[in-house]
C-alpha cells in the first residue's frame, strides 16, 4: 500500500495462537453453567496449575503477575459428576481437515485411559472449526483408533463414523450430556461396551 507521501506501508497480520479453542471452550462453559443452574450436573473447567515467582505490587488492589511457570502438566480440561458417575474430558478445536494427534498430549491420553479403566466417563470433544462441526468421541473409540493406527491424525471420517455430532442449541449451547445419556444411561449402547 502506498501512502500519499510515497512511503510504502505493509500490513502485517498478527496471528494470536493463545486463544485457539476459545470459542469451543466458551460454548462448553456456557453449557456447564446451564447444567449446574438446572441441577443436571456439576462439571467445571480445571485450572491450569502454575507457580507464581514474581509479582509487581503497584498498589494493594493492582497486583500484576510478572513471572510464573507451569507446576506440572495439566491433565484434561474438564471434570465433574453426572448421575453419580465421574466425568472427565478434553476439548480441542482444529482448523485442519483431520484431527492432529499433536493437539493432545500423551499425559492427557494416559489420564483419559485411567478414567476409563476405573469406570469413569471419559471422552474428547473436537470442533472442526472450518466445517463448524463439533463431535464427542468417547474414550473407547479414541483408544480403539490409537491402538490400531500409526497415523499422526485422526481422520474426519472417523469422527463421522464413530463420533457423535453436537448441534448448537440455545440452552445448553452444546448438549454433550445428551450423548453421554445415550451411551452410558440406557440409550442406544451400540457404540459402547
Amino acid at each position: 500500500m502506498m501512502h500519499p507521501n510515497g512511503i510504502k506501508k505493509t500490513n502485517i497480520k498478527m496471528i494470536n495462537y493463545g486463544n485457539r479453542g476459545m470459542a469451543l471452550e466458551e460454548d462448553i462453559n456456557l453449557s456447564n453453567e446451564f447444567y449446574r443452574l438446572n441441577d443436571i450436573a456439576i462439571i467445571h473447567k480445571k485450572p491450569t496449575p502454575i507457580t507464581i515467582t514474581k509479582v509487581d505490587y503497584p498498589s494493594r488492589l493492582e497486583a500484576v503477575i510478572k513471572e510464573a511457570y507451569f507446576k506440572t502438566p495439566s491433565t484434561t480440561d474438564y471434570n465433574g459428576i453426572y448421575k453419580g458417575r465421574y466425568i472427565d474430558f478434553e476439548a480441542k478445536e482444529t482448523r485442519c481437515k483431520n484431527f492432529p494427534l499433536a493437539n493432545i498430549h500423551i499425559h492427557q491420553l494416559n489420564h483419559l485411559r485411567q478414567i476409563e479403566k476405573h469406570n469413569g466417563i471419559a471422552f474428547i470433544i473436537v470442533r472442526f472449526s472450518k466445517l463448524d462441526e463439533t463431535f464427542v468421541l468417547i474414550a473407547y473409540d479414541l483408544f480403539n483408533y490409537l491402538d490400531n493406527n500409526t497415523k499422526k491424525s485422526i481422520p474426519y471420517s472417523y469422527f463421522k463414523e464413530k463420533g457423535f455430532l453436537l448441534k448448537n442449541t440455545f440452552n445448553p449451547r452444546l448438549d454433550y450430556l445428551k450423548v453421554i445419556d445415550k451411551i452410558y444411561f440406557g440409550g442406544n449402547n451400540e457404540k459402547r461396551v
